[in-house]
């Protein structure tokens, strides 16, 4: 099955596979619930909010997206409304230069079609990372964000990402931050819900659920 045909499991099949695979996981899904994972299909949106975000506190992130959504006067972002904004005003809701650039980026690869939304789904997990990191600011980390949260991919594991990280060496007790070859380990085990186990572990570093 290719990684576009997959979806998230219910939740009583992802016991099963975690219980026979990581008790520890399997522990901590059943204290957490059900997984609250929608998918966001404004990708345009998603990626914008991902920018935003980048290298800043899920707090920060949140308010400077709020100032910047009031820009549109009670619309929704689009490509052509991020690029007709003078610099000034986006600086203003507190977006760096870079990350200004960034979205002016963004909304010209959309709005000319550089990037085509609707091809990203029937890609697989490789391909779409490879078509989104051709936007300048788009790196892997915002890549496989926008696999999460707008494909709900089942099966991708952020090994950059600090979050998981800090939750990997919580949950799991280890003395230092985990090494890459690590957290690969931990996602053989997890496969093919490497998404799965991300999400519960990032409700050990922030049970507030993130969305983009």
């Amino acid at each position: 099955m290719n990684s576009e045909d997959r979806i998230i499991p219910s939740r009583k099949e992802i016991l099963l596979h975690f219980d026979k695979n990581d008790v520890v996981m399997a522990q901590l899904i059943r204290k957490f619930g059900p997984i609250k994972l929608k998918r966001n299909r404004n990708y345009f949106i998603v990626l914008c909010n991902a920018i935003i975000g980048q290298q800043i506190s899920v707090a920060a992130a949140g308010a400077i997206t709020i100032r910047f959504n009031k820009l549109f006067n009670g619309c929704s972002p689009t490509p052509q409304a991020v690029m007709k904004l003078p610099e000034i005003d986006l600086r203003k809701v507190g977006l760096s230069k870079q990350k200004v650039a960034y979205l002016k980026d963004l909304s010209l690869h959309f709005h000319e079609k550089i990037l085509r939304p609707h091809r990203l789904h029937h890609m697989d997990n490789d391909e779409v990372i490879r078509q989104l990191t051709e936007v300048h600011g788009i790196g892997r980390w915002t890549a496989e964000m926008f696999l999460i949260f707008s494909l709900n991919r089942p099966n991708v594991l952020p090994i950059g990402d600090l979050g998981l990280q800090l939750a990997l060496k919580k949950l799991y007790r280890m003395r230092q931050i985990p090494t890459i070859k690590r957290m690969r380990a931990l996602g053989r085990k997890w496969n093919p819900l490497e998404t799965v186990g991300t999400w519960y572990a990032w409700r050990v570093q922030d049970e507030k659920v993130v969305t983009y």
